[in-house]
């Protein structure tokens, strides 16, 4: 009886235990997911590549509208034909929870047009999918002056 209960308060404090979560290795990682959506958003447009990175329960805030919740309304909220490919973004900075399933980039985007060039900064929340891969969970940003040389 001794070595069963045993056998269990070794089970529940094992089942207890968390991993230790490296996050430098996963600040890493949100960092060159964002790298590569900026990447695709040159190739593909700015909001096919928040859709390919989007999670199922994805939250839009833009300046000037209410939030846009879920892929699907996200999806629907913008002409596929016209896409926006003329906007860049680069992290700035990342940080991970200590649970190592959200973190958080934000950086500075620029966005090219025949007349002008518009500059901003914004957030993405990332949300660690089952697969390890990292998805967004909500993203925003606003305008700014042009960087200062």
């Amino acid at each position: 009886m001794k070595k069963e209960l045993i056998i269990i308060a070794l089970v529940f404090i094992s089942c207890s235990q968390q991993k230790a979560v490296d996050t430098t290795v996963l600040k890493n990682e949100i960092i060159q997911a964002d790298i590569k959506m900026s990447g695709l958003a040159a190739k593909a447009g700015f909001n096919h590549s928040l859709l390919a990175f989007a999670d199922s329960s994805f939250v839009k805030l833009s300046d000037g509208n209410q939030p846009i919740i879920g892929k699907a309304a996200f999806a629907s909220s913008f002409n596929q034909d016209k896409d926006v490919k003329t906007i860049s973004w680069t992290p700035a900075n990342a940080e991970v929870a200590k649970s190592g399933e959200l973190g958080y980039t934000w950086g500075n985007w620029k966005f090219v047009t025949p007349d002008t060039t518009f500059y901003g900064n914004y957030f993405t929340i990332w949300k660690k999918q089952a697969d390890g891969s990292w998805k967004i969970g909500l993203d925003g940003g606003n305008g700014t002056p042009a960087p200062a040389n």
